[in-house]
């Protein structure tokens, strides 16, 4: 277990003083100010997820239908998708970002509701490009079975 400390009066009163110190140290925002970026949608049947990036692609704030509570079959909906945009563009308006382009992947119903809330909060939209992917020869049949 190891032994029992016994502080003194004397002890106790420099150990809170130092701290009084330590809280005293104004706390510097690290956060920078973003004119433009991107808006990346990712959209499943199952889920949805939103970030935001500046131009460079490094992302600054990214949130999902199952980060908000959403559980189960309610983080697939529209309704949970357009509160995941509200929330992050309320986020992108304290970075100071103006516009944005929007990139959208994944083929759920959540593509479009999350670009409405996101615009709802006054940013405007330079573009949207839709990285889908689209199989362009379909599966491969089977192979013949050899017996």
């Amino acid at each position: 277990m190891g032994k029992k400390r016994i502080i003194t009066k004397g002890e106790a009163e420099a150990k809170t003083a130092g701290t009084a110190e330590a809280v005293k140290v104004p706390i510097k925002s690290s956060k920078k100010r973003v004119d433009s970026g991107k808006l990346y949608v990712q959209s499943t049947y199952n889920n949805t997820l939103v970030s935001v990036s500046d131009r460079a692609g490094n992302v600054l704030m990214s949130s999902s239908s199952g980060a908000l509570g959403f559980r189960g079959a309610k983080k697939g909906t529209p309704f949970a998708a357009a509160k995941v945009g509200e929330t992050l563009g309320a986020k992108a308006q304290e970075l100071g970002v103006k516009e944005v382009a929007v990139v959208v992947c994944g083929v759920g119903s959540g593509r479009e509701s999350a670009i409405r809330g996101f615009i709802s909060k006054g940013i405007n939209i330079t573009s949207i490009t839709d990285m889908t992917p689209v199989p362009f020869n379909g599966p491969q049949a089977k192979k013949p079975r050899r017996v």
